[in-house]
Order: structure tokens, then sequence, then C-alpha cells
């Protein structure tokens, strides 16, 4: 059972990036799946979630109307399109999911210290938006 997120790089100020969240071991659509991102010397923040089967998604207001997380169950992969980037976006992004008691709920606890305790955590990419 294992994440892998990949995608990030170096932009400039107002452009776009893609970033891909695969999973191996495991169906991808069968959980709820959320993005966090960490940037240097603040707290890890979660941003972005999207449930399970009906793939309602949620957003934090530092990246809502910005940021789109979709899934695409045939390659088992969900993504984070991330539009007009700024350089406050600048952090390391993961994507992470639970399979012990937040299994059926990381959608409503991954905005909350509660995320710690997510079982199962990808390895991290790099955004870097800088001019």
């Amino acid at each position: 059972v294992q994440l892998q997120a990949s995608g990030g790089g170096l932009v400039q100020p107002g452009e776009s990036l893609r970033l891909s969240c695969a999973a191996s071991g495991f169906t991808l659509g069968d959980h709820d799946i959320a993005w966090f991102r960490q940037a240097p010397g603040k707290e890890r923040e979660g941003i972005s979630c999207i449930k399970r089967r009906d793939g309602t998604t949620f957003y934090g207001l530092s990246v809502k109307g910005r940021f789109t997380i979709s899934r695409d169950d045939a390659k088992n992969t969900v993504y984070l399109q991330m539009n007009s980037l700024k350089p406050e976006d600048t952090a390391v992004y993961y994507c992470a999911t639970d399979f012990g008691r937040f299994r059926n709920a990381v959608c409503t606890y991954y905005a909350y210290t509660y995320s710690a305790d997510f079982s199962s955590w990808g390895q991290g990419t790099l955004v870097t938006v800088s001019s």
C-alpha cells in the first residue's frame, strides 16, 4: 500500500502546475484522498480533499478558486491542478489517506490536527514559486 506524489517544480508567479498522487496496492476511488502542504518554518496545512466514490471536493480558503482536485479511476491517480500560483504557495506537497479510525472521514478531518494520525502519506513533492 503506497502513495506517491509527483509533479512539483519551479514556476513563476501566475503560472500553473499539476501534481499527481498515484496509488499502488489499493483503489484510490474507495478512499478519501487529501492534499497537504508544508512551507518552510510553518505547520503542515490540509488544502484539499476528494471523497471516495462520489468525488465530492473540499478546499481550504488559501487555495479555493485557484486549485482543483480530481481523480482518474482508470489511472488510480488523484491530481491537484494549481493555477495562479503565488510565492506563498511554495511548499512541499503531500497526498495522504487513512486506513485506520479515520478511513471513512479523511475529508472531514484533513483540515484539522487529527490528520497527523493518517496512516498513509506520499513522500512529498516540492513546489517553488519564484520569479
